[in-house]
């Protein structure tokens, strides 16, 4: 998705209780395959915009509606994709993942802090991490 720059941004929370995000979407309760991930970010997807929660091993929910970072520091040419994955970081104990629409660049959100530029070495470390 990276290199097609489709716009995503997937949450992966620890515990479900995101404080009411993933209920503010679609619940799917899915598999998780690359092709249902694909569909659902693509553009003409109602799904496409807000966030794709991943919980239990399965897609629980899409077009979530996450709280957006009020850090002032963030650059400015930051959107809301950035701002909602880092918000939702700040405030429970999930990961955002978010691959920009306009650079195809993967970043991701832990505990308040935004790293971008990710290679996929990276993004593995980062779950690992994360889950262990």
């Amino acid at each position: 998705m990276a290199s097609e720059k489709v716009g995503a941004l997937i949450v992966l929370p620890k515990h479900l209780n995101i404080e009411g995000y993933a209920d503010s979407g679609q619940i799917i309760n899915a598999e998780i395959t690359e092709e249902l991930i694909r569909s659902i970010f693509q553009k003409n997807s109602p799904l496409h915009d807000g966030a794709m929660v991943i919980y239990g091993g399965k897609i629980h929910a899409a077009s979530c509606v996450l709280p957006i970072s009020s850090n002032p520091d963030l650059p400015s040419g930051l959107g809301l994709r950035h701002r909602a994955g880092l918000g939702s970081s700040e405030n429970s104990d999930t990961v955002s993942f978010i691959v920009s629409e306009e650079t195809g660049d993967i970043s991701v959100a832990v505990k308040g802090k935004l790293q971008r530029g990710l290679s996929k070495k990276m993004l593995l470390t980062i779950l690992d991490e994360h889950y262990n």
